[in-house]
């Protein structure tokens, strides 16, 4: 039979853990490319937010440019949304590898 005081604060765990990824869904990271001729903000949960585009990055002869610079963009949004959910979760589990968290 497990612990009481281990099982108590399994429990206590999983709120906390609960806690934070509901807050991750308002914390956001932004992330830019071309000089900041497009911006991405995405939240915590990897949703994105917001695209910024400035009218100089549309070039109708060079599509392929703007692809680019979106993609570029929304790849360095995701690495940094993926640290913030890294280091919040981290600190409540110190460390500890949790499937379905990192």
């Amino acid at each position: 039979m497990m612990n009481k005081n281990l099982m108590r604060q399994a429990q206590e765990l999983q709120a906390r853990l609960a806690k934070a990824q509901e807050e991750l869904g308002n914390e956001t990271v932004e992330a830019s490319s071309g000089g900041g001729s497009v911006t991405i903000v995405m939240d915590g949960h990897q949703n994105v937010r917001s695209v910024k585009i400035k009218p100089e990055a549309v070039d109708p002869t060079d599509m392929s440019l703007l692809e680019d610079l979106v993609m570029a963009a929304f790849n360095e949004a995701l690495k940094k949304s993926q640290e913030l959910v890294a280091k919040r979760m981290g600190s409540l589990t110190g460390g500890l590898k949790i499937p379905g968290l990192t």
